[in-house]
């Protein structure tokens, strides 16, 4: 059985700071799970790098990632 790599223990962070960084990082690991082959993302990275549409998208999803983990920590209080 293959072993999984736990980088998720919890959604709460010590600061906003360190929840959007773990935003990023959960977008980070859903592209990876998307397209798992490490060579075909860096190939496409070129074709995502100077658009500014997919760039905005992408950090529509890390947005998206961070209200999940400030609402979990009520960074809103």
């Amino acid at each position: 059985m293959e072993t999984k790599e736990i980088y998720l223990e919890s959604l709460i962070t010590g600061t906003p700071q360190e929840g959007r960084e773990l935003a990023i990082k959960l977008a980070r690991k859903s592209i990876a799970a998307i397209q798992p082959d490490s060579e075909t993302r860096k190939k496409l990275r070129s074709d995502y790098a100077e658009d500014t549409a997919q760039l905005i998208a992408s950090s529509q999803v890390i947005a998206t990632e961070f209200q999940t983990i400030a609402m979990a920590n009520n960074f809103w209080k």
